[in-house]
């Protein structure tokens, strides 16, 4: 089942992607962390909300994200 990689409500100013830690295909844990964004000079990691397969990306580094937004997609294991 396909589980999307939400950005959490960090409050204050514009939050930028910085990096990703995985690539589609990859296996990723839950908790495990997998994106890192910056808001106002701090930086931030986004974890895997489930075990399985990270099968897409849907932000990029440099671009500006909303809370909420769906940072990527990750196949659940059976």
């Amino acid at each position: 089942m396909p589980t999307p990689i939400r950005l959490p409500d960090l409050g204050g100013g514009p939050v930028t992607l910085s990096h990703w830690y995985a690539e589609p295909g990859d296996r990723v844990l839950a908790g495990e962390r997998l994106v890192e964004v910056l808001i106002e000079g701090a930086t931030f990691e986004v974890t895997s909300p489930a075990s399985g397969t990270l099968i897409a990306k849907h932000a990029f580094p440099r671009d500006p994200l909303t809370p909420g937004q769906v940072l990527g997609t990750v196949e659940e294991a059976e």
